[in-house]
């Protein structure tokens, strides 16, 4: 069953801005990454917040300056994973919290990584090319 698989192993590398960020360079960051968001973090490497595609139509449609530090108009306080979590509890709190990106904490509490909806998606079809259908 698929809740043997962990996040670890399908979580990717995220792309992560300073609160001080723009929301430019934010974007911009995203768009050269071609990444559907970025993670904000302290200097600990903790995530504090999170801009996503959507964050943008929103900030865009509310006419909000792109020169606002992504501080402003993030997503504070992300829902999280854990990368010894089993995807299922991914899966779980993706629909729960009706989101598309999850950070990927450690231990301590540390970005590790993300996983998207996307890659959840991936990862089940491999598995289910690997050892057939879902039950």
């Amino acid at each position: 069953m698929y809740a043997m698989i962990k996040v670890g192993d399908v979580m990717r590398r995220p792309v992560t801005v300073k609160p001080e960020f723009t929301v430019k360079e934010a974007v911009s960051l995203m768009h050269r990454s071609g990444s559907s968001s970025v993670i904000v973090v302290d200097d600990e490497g903790r995530p504090i917040g999170i801009f996503t595609e959507r964050d943008l139509v929103r900030v865009v449609a509310e006419g909000v300056s792109l020169e606002a530090s992504i501080r402003e108009v993030m997503t504070p306080n992300p829902v999280t994973v854990r990368v010894d979590d089993p995807l299922s509890k991914a899966i779980s709190k993706m629909a729960e919290h009706r989101v598309r990106n999850l950070p990927v904490v450690d231990s301590e509490g540390r970005l590790a990584g993300l996983v998207t909806a996307r890659d959840v998606t991936e990862a089940l079809k491999r598995y289910k090319e690997e050892v057939g259908e879902i039950e």
